[in-house]
């Protein structure tokens, strides 16, 4: 059987696509929800089930120039497809564990930055998550990681220093969080706010704030709205991790926390608290680099863009505070998958068994207003 694994495709994906299909064989609906970007659809997820025989005339026309990649999403099905296509006489290759392999993919690249350190973004594509590491004069500090604490420790060490804490900006609703699975296993604090702290032994955090990692002071700022422990972090004025208060063209959501219970609040107040929140951040220079917790693109790293640059691309920084409030409580996306679970899970009131994280959070970044 040929396979590609998922590390290998999304570096194919960057450098290859002109020679290079993913073509998803599941049921036009689930690609609609989430796919590799940049593949095609062909709805024969039936047929190959049931009878893949039946598949080949919506097979047959694929372009024979280009080797195929087969996705499903577990990769057990596209393995029919892969056959299929082998004996029609194409290049073809399956997705090592389809789209929950593509989940766990990470890549990472220097973020530019002028501090007396490095700033590493972690980029999880297949989730959209952005996650990011700062070093300084041998200290390191890991600010909204994933469950795969291996990512994080391998970057830890290629940049032989040592991790002295580790963050979330808040409790997140689209994955798991892997900040206090790390912090274990290194002994360092785990930061988070108290008020996403609901039953987690974390260390506290508080608006104004400082830690030190190396020569460097970094800053909490409480940016409450789309949780209400939703905090940014200020790196020496010249870099701001906004986690999912501030994107590059658009807002966090302000309702996730309510419908998951977890929130003694209402989405018009949160939205109105949330607008508090981003002229708060607007204060900063036009210089400082916005790096939010995610990004819906399948992210390449390093994934920045100044704030001077994201007022100008974002429209609802754009927007009054009766505008704003009214947007954002009335015009409400498709909630990410299993949302509810996840956030509890976050905050420390649902245990998760390890093998069942994967596909607990399965499926697309939906954690941005639109």
């Amino acid at each position: 059987m040929s396979e590609i694994d998922p590390e290998t495709l999304a570096e194919r994906v960057q450098t290859d696509g002109d020679d290079l299909l993913v073509l998803d064989i599941r049921h036009e609906s689930e690609y609609d929800d989430w796919h590799v970007p940049g593949s095609v659809n062909v709805d024969v997820y039936d047929e190959l089930v049931d009878d893949p025989d039946a598949a080949t005339d919506e097979l047959v026309d694929l372009p024979e120039d280009r080797e195929i990649v087969t996705v499903c999403t577990a990769g057990v099905v596209s393995k029919t497809a892969t056959d299929l296509l082998q004996d029609l006489g194409y290049d073809a290759e399956t997705l090592v564990d389809g789209l929950n392999g593509w989940s766990r993919v990470h890549r990472h690249a220097a973020v530019p930055a002028n501090l007396d350190g490095s700033l590493v973004q972690i980029s999880r594509p297949g989730k959209g998550c952005l996650s990011h590491l700062l070093v300084s004069d041998g200290d390191a500090v890991v600010f909204d990681p994933s469950h795969y604490v291996e990512e994080y420790e391998a970057i830890v060490d290629d940049y032989d220093t040592e991790l002295v804490g580790v963050f979330d900006t808040h409790a997140h609703a689209d994955h798991v969080s892997g900040a206090t699975d790390l912090a274990e296993r290194h002994d360092v604090p785990y930061y988070l706010h108290p008020a996403d702290a609901l039953a987690l032994d974390a260390t506290p955090v508080e608006d104004g704030q400082t830690v030190s990692v190396g020569h460097l002071d970094v800053t909490v700022v409480h940016t409450p709205g789309h949780s209400e422990g939703s905090v940014s972090i200020d790196v020496d004025g010249v870099a701001l991790l906004t986690g999912d208060t501030l994107f590059h063209e658009s807002v966090g959501r302000v309702e996730l926390g309510v419908e998951a219970g977890i929130e003694d609040a209402d989405v018009e107040g949160n939205a109105a608290t949330l607008y508090e929140s981003l002229e708060r951040l607007q204060d900063r220079s036009d210089d400082a680099v916005v790096l939010p917790a995610h990004d819906p693109g399948s992210p390449e790293p390093p994934v920045t863009a100044t704030l001077g640059t994201v007022r100008e691309r974002n429209a609802d920084l754009g927007r009054d505070r009766e505008e704003f409030v009214r947007e954002l409580a009335s015009d409400v996306p498709d909630h990410p998958p299993n949302f509810e679970r996840v956030k509890r899970t976050n905050v420390g009131e649902e245990s998760v068994p390890v093998d069942e994280l994967a596909d607990l959070e399965l499926g697309p970044n939906n954690c941005a207003a639109e």
